[in-house]
């Protein structure tokens, strides 16, 4: 892509441009703490010193979410990425997510990014590319591996069960849509990095030819293109390549999942930690689906209702505490990364484009 075109990009991610899905996702937060919450049960959530030191454990859990980040992207760019930068381009890259829906996401931009540190735009697009294959990956894995261990019927059923929206009652089958298209979608992009790429770019580009999809063939066969083109990359590297890559993926999302824990820990006592870390790695699944913000309000209703059965208390106020809970959770896991990346991309922007346009 031209600079025109990255500046064009990244442009949208300007304070001014970004206000209104940001507000979007507060508002509909802040609806859940008037409507949702009692707030009599507020008075059960106390801060000690106890409370105190896990929830630094939860800024910890996101720390070593970071570390294990910025680890991956410097083994796929086999270190080109200083520390530095690679703090820079994932603070960058979740700041994106942040302000677009989970079904978007963060990685149309991630190419930018990563290609503004220094790296060719192939090269580039073969990092983001490897990179979503490894995270979704690693659902595809888990997924199973979890309700082998847990249950799918402890998994699934609440003390909450039967109360809320339609949708959101039937927890299993917004669970299957996103586990679905998760493994659609790595299945897809697995074939066409390492066994047959033209195949996969002309069937997108048959997909993308039927009428109610044309308006987006131009960025299909982008797509496609960019699959064939990172497979010649990526199928170059060793085995030993992508268990290191594989490695710190998992401690990139385990150490997420852990964050809960360490919250509801900090309140109350938690008898099951393996059964709150797997309805926090389906929390994450179904917000796939989700069409606000980072997930905003939809991530927080989920997993409320997902946790309140770890939490010791009169069932009238449960359902408050385990909403409150879920909003502490996202003010550690999605809020930073709103401040962090609002302060770094006005300065990023005056120097890759508005600097570098100047000299040129």
């Amino acid at each position: 892509m031209s600079h025109d075109k990255h500046y064009k990009l990244v442009s949208g991610l300007k304070p001014g441009k970004i206000a209104l899905p940001v507000i979007i996702g507060l508002a509909v937060v802040a609806w859940f703490i008037v409507k949702e919450i009692d707030t009599d049960a507020i008075s059960h959530i106390r801060f000690t010193w106890r409370s105190v030191f896990w929830l630094f454990v939860a800024w910890l859990c996101m720390i070593g979410r970071d570390l294990g980040y910025m680890i991956r992207i410097r083994i796929l760019s086999e270190k080109d990425l200083t520390w530095r930068q690679a703090f820079r381009v994932i603070m960058l890259w979740e700041f994106t997510s942040a302000i677009t829906p989970s079904t978007v996401g963060g990685t149309a931009l991630a190419v930018v990014f990563i290609h503004k540190e220094g790296i060719s735009v192939g090269r580039s697009t073969s990092i983001v590319l490897a990179t979503s294959f490894l995270d979704e990956l690693y659902f595809v894995v888990m997924f199973p591996l979890i309700l082998l261990l847990v249950g799918g019927d402890v998994l699934f059923t609440t003390s909450l069960q039967g109360t809320g929206m339609a949708l959101l009652n039937n927890l299993v089958l917004v669970a299957i849509i996103g586990y679905v298209i998760i493994l659609a979608w790595v299945l897809l992009v697995g074939y066409g990095l390492f066994i047959n790429p033209v195949k996969i770019r002309n069937i997108i580009i048959w997909f993308f030819r039927l009428p109610f999809l044309k308006k987006w063939h131009d960025a299909a066969l982008k797509a496609g293109d960019d699959i064939v083109e990172s497979s010649r990359e990526l199928k170059k590297k060793p085995m030993f390549f992508w268990i290191k890559a594989f490695t710190a993926t998992f401690l990139s999302w385990t150490s997420r999942y852990w964050v809960v824990n360490a919250i509801l820990v900090a309140f109350f006592a938690v008898k099951d930690h393996m059964l709150i870390f797997a309805r926090q790695l389906v929390t994450w699944i179904m917000m796939i689906i989700s069409p606000t913000p980072g997930g905003s309000g939809f991530a927080e209703l989920i997993l409320g209702r997902f946790i309140s059965d770890a939490i010791e208390a009169d069932p009238a106020i449960v359902g408050s505490l385990a909403l409150a809970i879920a909003i502490i959770w996202r003010i550690i896991s999605y809020y930073p990364y709103l401040i962090i990346g609002a302060s770094i991309v006005p300065g990023w922007i005056q120097k890759k484009f508005v600097r570098q346009a100047k000299k040129q």
